[in-house]
């Protein structure tokens, strides 16, 4: 299968689901994104705590909305 076959499929695949499930997927992947960010931040911060942690991740995203 190529890389465009694939990503035909998904679309035709996201295009079958609810707007619900079509939801759930996006927020799935916020988290996951989150997360990623999150452990971005304690590599770069060894010592910071959880709530240190999620200052800097909301600051992140500050920034990128701002962008």
């Amino acid at each position: 299968m190529t890389a465009a076959t694939a990503l035909d499929r998904q679309i035709e695949y996201y295009r079958r689901m609810t707007g619900e499930q079509r939801l759930a997927v996006a927020l799935d992947l916020h988290e996951m994104s989150c997360d990623i960010a999150r452990e971005g931040i304690r590599r770069q911060n060894p010592n910071a705590n959880v709530s240190e942690v999620e200052r800097l991740l909301r600051r992140r995203l500050e920034l990128a909305r701002a962008a």
